[in-house]
């Protein structure tokens, strides 16, 4: 999986940021950008943001109105207010750097345990997984999981499995092999399973191939059965009085 990261990895430009605590800022600004907006999206507005606020420090000096004009156009404007508050939280309560723990970040308005295992991983090698739907919709085909993916107990097996796995060497690269075999190979729809580095020991593929109904691999992640509409008869009886 590393090796096909190394060789097939997007070329963007968090991904360029030099020296650590610059580079921790950059995965920080691009997983909030990244919530709930494509790639193609946020690079424009990444670089623009950068410029214009290069680190946390000059972040935490803005006006939110300032960082509210910046992010227009990309929408849930809560993301921008959660940076802003953040970059605050980083200068008042940690010397202006961003932890390099993932409880440390935890601690950031904002910051979850997505976004703590992404800049923890990537920027500071902390072995920690993430999970996003990329590497659910991986997971779920890698090994035929036919379960309810939103469930709860299911968002902890994943959790579970991808912390059991994330390597001690180049965690942040396994964790960002993973999202980009999601992104770019493992879609939604019309995946391109012969590209896929780890189709040898994929459950949905295999199943695929020997299934004589040809069932695609798109089975998984399973999807919800909606409930059967409910009918309900109500009967109004109007009682007048004629006096």
């Amino acid at each position: 999986l590393l090796e096909w990261y190394d060789d097939n990895k997007r070329d963007l430009p968090w991904r360029r940021a030099k020296g650590t605590e610059h580079h921790a800022y950059a995965v920080w600004v691009s997983e909030i950008m990244l919530q709930q907006t494509r790639v193609a999206t946020v690079i424009d507005y990444f670089e623009r943001w950068m410029d214009k606020w290069p680190s946390v420090e000059s972040l935490s000096k803005a006006s939110l109105d300032e960082v509210n004009e910046m992010w227009a156009g990309l929408g849930y404007y809560r993301r921008a207010r959660m940076l802003h508050q953040g970059a605050k939280d980083i200068m008042e309560k940690h010397g202006g750097k961003l932890p390099s723990t993932v409880a440390g970040l935890k601690t950031i308005a904002g910051i979850g345990d997505y976004t703590a295992g992404a800049v923890g991983s990537i920027a500071f090698g902390v072995q920690t997984p993430v999970v996003d739907g990329n590497v659910v919709r991986v997971a779920s085909r890698f090994r035929a999981f036919g379960g309810d993916v939103k469930a709860s107990s299911s968002m902890q097996g994943f959790w579970r499995v991808a912390e059991s796995i994330v390597p001690k060497e180049r965690p942040g690269d396994f964790n960002q092999a993973l999202m980009e075999l999601g992104a770019t190979v493992c879609h939604v729809t019309s995946p391109l399973c012969d590209s896929c580095p780890v189709k040898a020991h994929c459950a949905a593929f295999a199943e695929s191939v020997q299934d004589q109904e040809g069932k695609p691999v798109t089975r998984f992640p399973a999807k919800k059965k909606k409930a059967d509409p409910r009918n309900d008869t109500v009967a109004v009886c109007i009682v007048t009085d004629p006096g």
